[in-house]
């Protein structure tokens, strides 16, 4: 997998880098040293990440992400 270049701040990417092949959705937050800050899409604790682990996300997964944030909103589980 080749590295992708430094996103936007709020940039909705994948972490590729999970134990047992998982994935992860994140919001990109920004450096940290060599890897990079990534916060689940609508809030939570920040993860890091190794950048060439990190891919884009496409246009499902962003809209997957954003329905459990507005899910999470509606239970009250995000401010």
């Amino acid at each position: 997998m080749g590295r992708m270049s430094v996103p936007s701040a709020g940039t909705v990417v994948v972490d590729t880098g999970r134990d047992g092949g998982g994935v992860r959705i994140g919001e990109f937050r920004g450096l940290s040293g060599p890897n990079w800050s990534l916060r689940p899409v609508g809030g939570g604790r920040e993860w890091e990440a190794e950048p060439e682990r990190v891919r884009p996300a496409t246009s499902e997964e962003r809209m997957r992400a954003g329905v459990a944030r507005d899910n999470a909103r509606s239970r009250g589980s995000l401010l």
